[in-house]
């Protein structure tokens, strides 16, 4: 129970990598972290995402949106996983502005205690904001080597890439390898 009193939130949206999401679900909460699942829910209650693979439904009732200064810093590490999330929560109805999980994400990079890890296609949510990676050692998908490059980041080929309070993986098939890394920083 190494990670009791800590807690982790996941950014969720549909078409997620159904083995990676469960690996998570299981593997935060066996070391005791209080996990939170976290998407727009565009003034729902909760929304029912389908996964990639198996098109398995994932229920989510919380929302990044609207989180004020305090409730973020109560998360330890906020988690962008493999996918097409990312993508997904890059949509912005206003394209003067920064996509709002853009945004969020943001805000969590402004707070070095909070660790945070970009697995994968994850790193698409970045693209908005290219600085929160500028000069940082990164790894990611093979398909977006070109993007980490685009955006000034140090792509390191490497499963797993730790620099400072920003862990990286290559795709969601190291969800384990990741994991580790971001429960060994907490």
């Amino acid at each position: 129970m190494r990670l009791n009193g800590k807690k982790i939130g996941i950014l969720i949206e549909s078409d997620f990598y159904e083995h990676e999401i469960w690996y998570y679900r299981y593997r935060f909460l066996e070391e005791g972290a209080e996990l939170h699942f976290l998407s727009r829910l565009w003034g729902q209650g909760s929304i029912t995402f389908k996964g990639h693979e198996y098109k398995a439904p994932f229920e989510c009732n919380e929302s990044f949106e609207g989180l004020n200064d305090e409730q973020l810093l109560s998360y330890h590490a906020i988690i962008v996983p493999s996918g097409i999330v990312s993508d997904r929560l890059r949509y912005t109805e206003d394209l003067a502005a920064l996509p709002p999980a853009t945004a969020f994400l943001q805000r969590a990079f402004a707070c070095k205690k909070i660790v945070k890890g970009i697995i994968c296609h994850g790193l698409w949510l970045v693209a908005p904001a290219p600085e929160l990676v500028r000069g940082r050692s990164v790894v990611c998908h093979n398909n977006l080597h070109g993007d980490a490059i685009a955006y000034g980041a140090r792509y390191v080929d490497q499963d797993v890439v730790v620099d400072d309070d920003l862990v990286t993986a290559r795709t969601g098939d190291h969800a384990g390898l990741f994991a580790r890394a971001i429960i060994d920083m907490l």
